[in-house]
């Protein structure tokens, strides 16, 4: 994967206090890196500073969407055109500074031998800072109740911080991906591990953005906890193969 063409694919609402230190650390750490911005029509004028930024350097683009309608729809569109323009590797990275850029080589690194690599918060060596108790009890929670129904080998399956080589999201429908908020993450990783790919996770540490506020609600998590229900409901109903 060393010669690998990778792109960080960056949704953005309202980070206009986090965007651009978010896009130098991880230039520091990975500087062949690509970045798309998919900003969702932010009030705070977060897409003209990814304008700004993409007209002075030639590794950043955006991708301006018209209305909010959810993290999956954001990621999807940044997928589509990642993969459309010949992308080896697609990795997804919060724009609020959460995602420590010092791990993406380690991350990167780990795919040679992998077909999606999550940093993870809940393996040995990960960590979470500045998250109150609730969160972290929520997150922790999130997980085992995934990992139990949909048989999940993985720790953070709600993670958002991967890379993906490109011949993995071409082959998990992403075309059949509804999901909206968070539970996005947990629908592809479930994809993933149903086709018989490899995952791989690297520790890190996540700490809680220090600017902007968080777009976690209570709808999120509802939709997550449906959602998780039904596909693990419709798993145990699915007919055993033979043999």
């Amino acid at each position: 994967m060393d010669s690998a063409r990778v792109i960080v694919v960056i949704p953005s609402f309202n980070e206009a206090e986090s965007l651009e230190r978010t896009i130098r650390a991880l230039h520091a750490e990975v500087p062949t890196a690509s970045v798309l911005v998919v900003d969702d029509d932010s009030p705070d004028g977060t897409g003209e500073i990814a304008d700004r930024l993409a007209a002075a350097d030639a590794r950043i683009d955006v991708l301006h969407r018209p209305v909010r309608d959810g993290l999956g729809h954001a990621y999807l569109a940044g997928f589509a055109r990642a993969l459309d323009e010949g992308f080896d590797t697609i990795v997804e990275m919060d724009a609020d500074g959460s995602h420590p850029a010092d791990a993406l080589p380690a991350m990167l690194a780990a795919l040679h031998d992998a077909d999606l690599v999550i940093g993870s918060r809940w393996v040995a060596g990960g960590s979470v800072r500045n998250w109150p108790r609730y969160r972290e009890w929520l997150s922790r929670a999130a997980n085992a109740y995934a990992r139990v129904m949909l048989h999940l080998p993985v720790r953070d399956a709600t993670a958002g911080y991967r890379a993906f080589r490109a011949q993995t999201l071409r082959a998990i429908d992403l075309e059949g991906v509804v999901s909206r908020g968070y539970c996005f993450q947990v629908d592809l990783t479930r994809r993933v591990v149903e086709a018989g790919l490899r995952v791989r996770e690297v520790p890190i540490r996540f700490t809680d953005r220090i600017a902007g506020r968080s777009k976690m609600s209570g709808a999120i998590v509802i939709e997550a906890m449906l959602r998780v229900t039904g596909w693990g409901v419709a798993r145990m109903l699915r007919p055993r193969r033979a043999g």
